[in-house]
């Protein structure tokens, strides 16, 4: 199967939109997994005067868990699919939220004001044509020091895992997603886990694009060496603060 890329990937995730959240719900450990990568971020003082920034927000649950992390953060949610967009705006929100329907390298193009102070980042890099391009302009919307976490499924290198996820889709993803009438996008989730960096290599791809103090932190549950949390900091400073 090839991968979907770019608009038709776009528009896979606009068709599944009405049926995402009943299924990412059927997933054990899936919300779970985000609150711990977002807290992973350390955020002080229940972000007070921070400016986050949630990529590939999707339908909001990721903007939910970073919410949880920092009440008291300015949070802005993109997209590049609007039909996520639509559920995530559906939702009901504070006010220090704001979704904005733009892909990142459009994001990082029209840039304007302050740095962020952290972005958040899931399941986003492994559906990107180009990931150095886009951890390039991510480490561009960083302020000095600032915090990335990147949530993701990348295999840890084991066979038993990939023989793991293999079997997951197989059985229970492609199966689910088939009956919702999106099998071509959970093929896609399925095949693109496959053929993204296993966690070693994304770490590495992470430190090429200049991002400092890079740690890979595994995911609990059956996703354990499936799914990682990524933390690094934009590397435009020394120094370190402990992110896990």
């Amino acid at each position: 199967m090839t991968l979907l890329r770019d608009h038709d990937l776009t528009a896979a995730f606009d068709r599944a939109a009405p049926a995402y959240d009943r299924l990412t719900a059927a997933n054990p450990g899936h919300h779970a997994g985000l609150r711990r990568s977002a807290r992973r971020l350390r955020l002080p003082e229940q972000g007070a005067g921070l400016r986050l920034l949630d990529l590939g927000c999707g339908t909001g649950a990721s903007t939910r868990v970073l919410l949880e992390a920092a009440p008291r953060a300015h949070v802005t949610a993109v997209d590049a699919s609007a039909g996520m967009l639509r559920r995530a705006l559906a939702k009901p929100w504070p006010e220090n939220v704001r979704f904005r329907h733009l892909t990142v390298e459009e994001l990082a193009a029209g840039r304007a004001g302050e740095p962020y102070d952290a972005v958040f980042a899931a399941y986003l890099l492994r559906n990107v044509t180009d990931p150095d391009t886009v951890l390039t302009a991510v480490r561009a919307l960083l302020r000095p020091g600032g915090r990335l976490a990147v949530h993701e499924y990348s295999l840890s290198g084991s066979p038993l895992h990939r023989a793991l996820w293999t079997a997951v889709c197989r059985t229970v993803i492609v199966p689910a997603g088939t009956l919702t009438g999106d099998r071509d996008l959970y093929r896609h989730l399925w095949r693109s886990v496959l053929a993204f960096d296993s966690a070693p290599a994304f770490a590495a791809r992470l430190a090429r694009a200049g991002f400092s103090d890079v740690r890979t932190l595994p995911v609990a549950g059956w996703q354990t060496g499936v799914v990682h949390t990524f933390l690094a900091e934009s590397g435009h400073r020394s120094g370190r603060e402990d992110g896990r």
